[in-house]
């Protein structure tokens, strides 16, 4: 099959995006949202609109540190600032003539380094117990192929697809000043449940295939092969999925907007790596062992 004739330029691919990723991530950082740095966030709608300069000389008094005015809409714009009162927040609303707020959140920088710290824990807990699972689910046919490298791939696999999805929010942080925050962590882990998910389909397919040939066929035909029974259905599924995403990413509302974008992304990625680099990668292993 293509794929594992070609699989050098699947890596290749692979490869670039990978340390592009890297490279976004050291130079520009994610732009993390007040859920991990802490801080007060104010969205709302003017019946008129000032400019950006104008809210900030309107709020310049309250003592409210680097205020960042972002629009959200035609006459929406969020407002953030250090953490405030309730006593700040109002006298707020009273300077901002024709201003309807929507949404205020506040959030201390304490809870704001622990919510950072139990999302990174969230994060590589999944990846243990994926590792784990995965191991422990192809142990029957450890005597061919060792049941940990399957759990090795897809992990490896998973933290691809994870470096991508970092990568394009640290750009997107850096150039359109998109912030990063519980529901982002929320659409990682759900990256992570489907990107497995493609992948044990199509090792669960390579190991059916290997007791079936009892190991008589060479790896390359025989991984060819069990990609050639999942491939339809692996893209199909994630065709249907991205199908509803994309929907909703654009008629849906703004708050969930970039959620729905790391989702979209996330699946991509892990679709193309469940085919395209984590089988293909246990044929590499194989014959370098061999």
């Amino acid at each position: 099959m293509f794929i594992i004739k070609y699989k050098k330029i699947f890596f290749l691919i692979s490869s670039i995006l990978v340390i592009g990723s890297v490279l976004a991530l050291i130079f520009y950082g994610l732009n993390l949202g007040i859920d991990f740095t802490g801080g007060s966030l104010m969205e709302g709608t003017f019946i008129e609109r000032p400019s950006n300069d104008q809210i900030k000389e309107k709020l310049k008094d309250f003592d409210l540190g680097e205020i960042v005015v972002q629009q959200t809409g035609e006459n929406n714009i969020l407002i953030r600032m250090k953490d405030i009162n309730e006593e700040t927040h109002q006298e707020i609303l009273n300077s901002l003539e024709g201003f309807e707020e929507l949404r205020f959140e506040s959030i201390g920088p304490v809870i704001g380094q622990e919510l950072k710290k139990k999302a990174i824990y969230a994060i590589i807990v999944t990846l243990i117990v994926i590792l784990l699972f995965i191991a422990l689910a192809f142990r029957k046919v450890s005597f061919i192929i060792k049941s940990y490298k399957y759990g090795i791939l897809a992990v490896l696999a998973l933290f691809h697809d994870i470096l991508i999805v970092l990568g394009v929010f640290a750009i997107l942080g850096k150039f359109l000043n998109v912030e990063v925050g519980v529901p982002f962590v929320a659409a990682l882990l759900a990256t992570l449940g489907y990107s497995v998910n493609d992948s044990i389909i199509v090792f669960d397919r390579v190991r059916e295939n290997l007791l079936i040939s009892e190991h008589r066929e060479d790896l390359d035909e025989l991984v060819s092969k069990s990609l050639k029974q999942t491939l339809v259905r692996s893209l199909n599924t994630s065709l249907t999925t991205l199908l509803v995403l994309l929907a909703v990413l654009f008629f849906g509302g703004s708050t969930i907007q970039y959620f729905i974008l790391a989702l979209v992304i996330g699946i991509i990625a892990g679709t193309y790596s469940s085919l395209f680099i984590a089988a293909p990668l246990l044929v590499v292993w194989e014959k370098r062992k061999k």
